[in-house]
Parts: C-alpha cells; sequence; structure tokens
C-alpha cells in the first residue's frame, strides 16, 4: 500500500467533497464513498484507551478501560444496522480477531480478582440474584455460595509503557487498513483521524499516512444546518441560536491542539470550488500524485455544481443572523473572489 488517504473536517464543513475529488484518481477506488471510520476516536476507541493507560493508570482503572474498548469493538462490529457500524461486512470477519490480538499483547497480568467495576449489578446479574434469593434461604447458604460478578475472568491489568502501546497499537491499525485495503495502492478512509486527534498521529502513523483537512466558511455551516439539513434530518451537532452557535463554532476551533505534522494538508471548501486548478495541484504535490493520475476529473466532485452550497447567506432574510457571526467569528469566515446569490432550495445533496 503506498498512501493512506484521510479526509476530515469540522462537522459539515465538506470533508465528503476531497472524498469525492480523490476518489476521481488512478487506483483509489473507494467502494464506500463517505463511509466514516471511527474506531480510533469514538468514545472508548483507541485512542480513549490511549489516554487511560498513558495518563493516571491504575489496576481498577485498567481493568475497565480494555472492557470498555473491547465492548466497543464489538459493537461496531456486530451492528448491522448503525451507520458508523457493521464492521462484520465493512472490514470483514477478521476485526475482531485482530482486535483480541491486539488486547492481548497489550494486557501484561490476568488475575484471578474482582474488584467494584466487576460487582456493580446489570440486569443479568440481577435476575440471577433474583432467582437464587429463594434458593439460599431454604438452603441457608450453602448452596449458591458462589459470588455473582458481571464478568468471570478475573481482571485484566496493563501497566504498559508508552513506546509498547503505540508498537502494538501500530501494528493493529495497519492490520485493519491491510484488510480494507485488499492489497490496493491507495486506500481512502473518511474521518479516520479528526482534527482534534491529529497531534497523535506521529505516533500511529508512518509516512504512507496523508490527511486532508478541510475547513468551511460558517456562515454557509450555520445557514446548511439550520435551514436544510435539520428538515432533512441529516444535521450536526451546532447550536441553531445564532449566538450560541458563534460561542460554540469558536470554543470547538479553540480547543483543537496545534498539529504541524508534514502528514497534514489543510484546504479551504471554498477554495475547492473558487480556485479549483490552484488547489487540485496542490493536492496533487501533497500525495505525490500525477497529473495524469487524473484519470476522471470533475467526476465526482464538480466545483460548477458545488459553488451552488456556497454563498447561501446573502439571501437578505438571513441579514440579521449573518451580522451576528461575522462579527463573532471573523477569523474564520472566508474571503469570497465575487459576490453570487444562491438559494437553499437550490443546494445539492452529495451521496
Amino acid at each position: 500500500m503506498d498512501r493512506i488517504i484521510v479526509t476530515t473536517g469540522y462537522m459539515g464543513s465538506g470533508s465528503s467533497a476531497i472524498t469525492d475529488l480523490i476518489s476521481e484518481f488512478k487506483d483509489c477506488a473507494n467502494d464506500y464513498k463517505s463511509y466514516e471510520y471511527i474506531f480510533l476516536h469514538c468514545p472508548n476507541g483507541l485512542f480513549d484507551l490511549e489516554d487511560k493507560l498513558l495518563i493516571g493508570n491504575n489496576a481498577i482503572k485498567s481493568d475497565d478501560s480494555i472492557r470498555q474498548f473491547e465492548l466497543q469493538m464489538k459493537k461496531l462490529y456486530n451492528k448491522k444496522f448503525w451507520w458508523v457500524g457493521n464492521y462484520e461486512k465493512v472490514i470483514g470477519p477478521e476485526f475482531m480477531k485482530i482486535t483480541n490480538e491486539f488486547i492481548n499483547n497489550i494486557t501484561e497480568f490476568r488475575l484471578n480478582n474482582y474488584w467494584y467495576t466487576h460487582e456493580e449489578v446489570n440486569f443479568s446479574m440481577f435476575m440471577k440474584l433474583l432467582l437464587r434469593k429463594p434458593i439460599k434461604m431454604i438452603t441457608r447458604n450453602k448452596i449458591c455460595n458462589k459470588k455473582i460478578l458481571r464478568y468471570n475472568d478475573g481482571m485484566k491489568i496493563s501497566y504498559i509503557k508508552d513506546k509498547d502501546f503505540y508498537r502494538y497499537a501500530n501494528q493493529y491499525i495497519y492490520n485493519i487498513i491491510d484488510i480494507i485495503g485488499k492489497k490496493r495502492k491507495n486506500i481512502i478512509m473518511d474521518q479516520l483521524l479528526l482534527p482534534f486527534n491529529l497531534y497523535r498521529i506521529d505516533n500511529y502513523f508512518d509516512d504512507r499516512l496523508k490527511v486532508v483537512v478541510v475547513e468551511r466558511d460558517p456562515r454557509d455551516v450555520y445557514i446548511l444546518n439550520k435551514y436544510i439539513w435539520q428538515e432533512k434530518q441529516i444535521g450536526v451537532p451546532f447550536p441553531l441560536e445564532v449566538n450560541e452557535f458563534c460561542e460554540y463554532y469558536k470554543k470547538m476551533r479553540e480547543s483543537e491542539i496545534k498539529c504541524d505534522s508534514k502528514k497534514v494538508l489543510r484546504i479551504k471548501f471554498e477554495d475547492l470550488i473558487y480556485n479549483y486548478d490552484n488547489v487540485l495541484s496542490k493536492i496533487e504535490k501533497f500525495l505525490n500524485f500525477k497529473k495524469e493520475d487524473h484519470i476522471k476529473p470533475k467526476n465526482r466532485f464538480n466545483p460548477d455544481l458545488s459553488i451552488k452550497n456556497t454563498q447561501l447567506f446573502n439571501e437578505e432574510k438571513y441579514n440579521e443572523e449573518i451580522k451576528i457571526i461575522e462579527e463573532k467569528l471573523k477569523k474564520y469566515l472566508y474571503h469570497f473572489p465575487y459576490k453570487i446569490k444562491n438559494n437553499i432550495r437550490n443546494t445539492i445533496e452529495f451521496e
């Protein structure tokens, strides 16, 4: 595999446009289009496991962290109708085998003990306790003395060193990517990383990884989300009241830890449309593609169509809200080369 190409952004910022664009290049087929791979950054995913085991770890936290990671990976694997799940089909039946191998590698001690996390009663435990209560009373505790626990395989403990965790994690990630890639030269993985965890990438990836981060004028993001995506039930979790949106958006962007890795290229969504040729050249250079590799230009991403999804905020009925965004989020606005008036009824949804 020559390249692992990750497209990512800030919720509704248009990273799928880069996915579509790169899919037009030779040896860049993308079976699942904009399917989002979340096993690294989802709650209880690999990055959460890293933080839990390498920062403030202890025996109880270690056991619970490994189990929560394993449970989350099983959910991603088993849940067929979860739009970010169904890994059994999307990745393959090997996913859980590779996951279990990784868990075995990072688990340094297996103790025949339990602690309070094992004693927390769930529904299954409650039913067992309920059924055995009369038996214990009748036999005066001579039967059913064994303690009912959430887990029956003891405790999984790890005080793993940073370098060993990253070594095993690197093997884990690349084993999964190799399966997804099916021996292709290039693989596109939408949202494998988020801008907020890019500071981690040099610990996990070699130079085959290339990340393209897309940002978009918050005025259009706000209008699209509030007036189009919500109605179509494809909205992103931004506040719909404009002042709250500004505060939220600002805090979200400021929470990002700066990343200067050479593996990362930052693109403005609007430049992809209004400055197409220059941005295309920049992407080709970053990915080390030749111009002749672009075998299906404008087949998946056509700037002449996508321009209809820009400058929606110029409609007069949005003036009051847009003035607030322009005042509070000045830093994140795009300076358009010319003004157009698009109607939200003419926006285009891409698959």
